[in-house]
């Protein structure tokens, strides 16, 4: 029915191209316009003004020899004062765009290490939007925005990357182990070092009070029972003493069997070694 009265509706964020005879004439912006078929005039098409997105897998190779895919995310729309030129001058504007990123990317990713091509993903999505900011301007387009939006390494080479990732891992965690456990047992081998010392301290002064209470003990027997000497005293505190001892070994539940000399020439002995070795420890104090 529009046709009929040459009237034709241009849609918002929409132009329509007008010829005549088959010549450009005009570009008719979003509205109601008269288009007089009977003087040759008609709409060649329509072309959108928004924004468009163009997905583009491109597959290269790094420096370091390693195959990779990268997306680039392409956004871009038609300039309404360059329509004419967006309209007439490509017949395959995504192929074109296409063409672009694939040249800037293969261009770019091979200068780049696997990692850098990581780290510098950004500095590539510039490139590549220079690239083709200045050349889809001549065909009426332009260039919004343009993203890295997947680095895709091969499968083979994601697996090793883990593998290594997961190496240093451990490896780092082996070392803060250990060093853990050196803390640890320089710990227990300071506690144990003073435990020893301070054992030894308590030995010494127990062995110095026991020659200091037996000291007393054969002055204190001596002045109260006349005759006696202190050698008499003492051999007979040190007999008392043997006698416990055999007592307590035989009455310890964890002892085991001892042999040791036996009889009064035995019980003479181990009076003298025990009081060469307490008038040695004596002397030493």
């Amino acid at each position: 029915m529009g046709n009929l009265f040459c009237c034709v509706q241009v849609d918002q964020s929409t132009v329509a191209i007008k010829e005549q005879f088959g010549k450009y004439q005009d570009v008719l912006e979003p509205g109601c316009h008269c288009v007089p078929w009977f003087l040759g005039s008609q709409l060649a098409g329509h072309l959108s003004l928004r924004v468009q997105q163009l997905d583009v897998r491109c597959e290269t190779k790094t420096k370091d020899n390693v195959f990779v895919n990268v997306v680039a995310s392409i956004q871009y729309r038609a300039l309404a004062d360059k329509a004419n030129d967006a309209f007439y001058k490509l017949s395959n504007t995504k192929g074109q765009i296409q063409a672009y990123v694939f040249d800037v990317i293969r261009a770019s990713v091979p200068k780049l290490n696997l990692d850098n091509v990581f780290e510098q993903k950004n500095d590539i999505a510039k490139a590549v939007e220079e690239e083709l900011e200045k050349a889809m301007s001549a065909y009426g387009y332009e260039i919004v925005q343009t993203l890295i939006v997947d680095i895709v390494p091969d499968e083979h080479v994601k697996r090793a990357m883990n593998e290594i990732n997961a190496a240093a891992r451990l490896r780092v965690a082996a070392n803060e182990k250990a060093e853990a456990e050196k803390i640890l047992q320089i710990k227990r081998a300071e506690g144990e070092a003073e435990s020893k010392y301070l054992a030894g301290l308590g030995i010494a002064r127990q062995r110095q009070a026991i020659v200091d209470g037996l000291r007393d003990s054969v002055l204190g027997f001596s002045v109260n029972v006349p005759g006696t000497s202190a050698k008499d005293v003492m051999d007979m505190v040190l007999v008392t003493q043997y006698f416990d001892t055999m007592k307590e070994i035989g009455a310890s539940s964890k002892s085991s069997a001892v042999f040791i000399p036996h009889g009064p020439g035995a019980v003479r002995d181990v009076a003298q070694q025990i009081r060469d070795g307490l008038l040695q420890a004596s002397v030493e104090h």
